[in-house]
């Protein structure tokens, strides 16, 4: 496996065609690693990852300084899944003394998550540009878990004429229904019996929904309700959406989005689950 720190060395060791890509924040967990065989399965041949703590995508009261790292362990478990290069910038690197530059991510960005985390996924917006721009892959690999910031990407590639192919592939989870994180290692034992409740409470808004409740606010309190029999969890939002425009969606004869952010002690978790359209 090539490691590079640099632009120009990312550059050097990449081929012509065929690249996967995967970006992430490092703390790899199954979840990511399954990425990789995506891309593989969608037809790369070449695979890149790249780990980079993005600072631009943190709130200035939240977790960067204390999001998890282990470099090493990192580099062990992509050697076993044969990934070609790691990119491994640094802040500097990635934003330059005087860069300027930045993506504004739009409408899409606005709701849920954009509204609770201000600024974030322009900072997301331009990482994952700046890094499509430096590693230019064919197919690039992201988790449903962030179903926001997929629409986000989804959006930007299609405005900005980005040439790549994206693949989103669905949540990894634990047993026990919750979705996998590097978060989730904040959890103590106590916490990580209690979190996949969220799991539970938009299974409960998904079969509402199959079994004809098309409401929105009652397929909300439904997922609220059952959230509120695990004691210790604080709820962010629990929403019904349009997976496209992350607002409340116009009616159910499409696909909607469940989808839901809380805390269990300092840890926030999100999580989704895409219900599809009815049969006719």
């Amino acid at each position: 496996m090539i490691v590079a720190t640099t632009v120009e060395q990312v550059r050097a060791a990449l081929p012509a065609a065929n690249i996967g890509f995967i970006p992430t924040m490092g703390f790899l967990h199954e979840g990511h690693l399954s990425l990789i065989d995506a891309a593989r399965e969608t037809g790369a041949n070449f695979i890149a990852v790249s780990i980079f703590v993005n600072p631009k995508q943190f709130g200035p009261n939240e977790d960067l300084a204390s999001y998890p790292r282990d470099e090493a362990r990192d580099k062990a478990l992509l050697e076993t899944k044969n990934v070609d290069l790691l990119f491994l910038p640094t802040v500097d690197v990635m934003y330059p003394p005087g860069a300027q530059t930045a993506v504004s991510a739009g409408a899409v960005a606005k709701p849920l998550e954009g509204e609770r985390r201000p600024g974030h996924f322009d900072g997301v917006a331009t990482v994952v540009l700046k890094l499509f721009n430096i590693i230019q892959p064919d197919i690039a690999v992201f988790g449903r878990k962030d179903a926001q910031q997929c629409a986000v990407i989804d959006r930007m590639v299609r405005d900005l004429d980005v040439p790549v192919k994206l693949v989103f592939s669905d949540t990894a989870r634990e047993h026990d229904g919750l979705a996998m994180s590097s978060r989730n290692s904040y959890l103590s034992t106590d916490e990580r019996t209690i979190a996949p409740a969220l799991h539970r409470a938009l299974r409960a808004g998904e079969e509402a929904i199959t079994h004809g409740v098309h409401d929105v606010d009652a397929v909300e309190t439904v997922m609220r309700r059952m959230i509120e029999e695990t004691p210790g969890i604080e709820v962010d939002y629990l929403a019904v959406v349009d997976p496209e425009t992350f607002l409340a969606p116009v009616d159910f004869r499409r696909e909607v989005l469940v989808a839901g952010a809380v805390r269990v002690g300092r840890t926030r978790l999100i999580d989704n689950i895409r219900v599809q359209r009815p049969r006719s």
